[in-house]
């Protein structure tokens, strides 16, 4: 294995486990803050908190349309309904 070849994978391998580490944190980051909620179907392409196990991304920010009904937006409690959105994922 040339030493280009080695550099890659373990640049590869260390960018897996640099994202696996901030979903966590984003996840309790979320979890911690009980005055919101998860708005799905009210974000704009680019601007979502994270998607549902639907989204066809990893999180944050990488959303390509708007509303997608699989990404939220964290929200004040009570709003969302009041957006157009819904407090569950769109199903597949």
């Amino acid at each position: 294995m040339s030493m280009n070849t080695r550099t890659l994978i373990q640049s590869a391998a260390a960018g897996l486990l640099a994202t696996g580490l901030l979903a966590s944190v984003v996840t309790t980051a979320y979890a911690a803050d009980e005055s919101k909620e998860k708005c799905y179907g009210i974000a704009k392409a680019g601007q979502n908190d994270c998607g549902s196990k639907n989204t066809k991304h990893s999180c944050a920010g990488q959303s390509k349309q708007d509303n997608d009904p699989n990404d939220f937006k964290l929200v004040t409690k009570g709003t969302c309904d009041q957006m157009g959105g819904k407090l569950t994922p769109a199903t597949k």
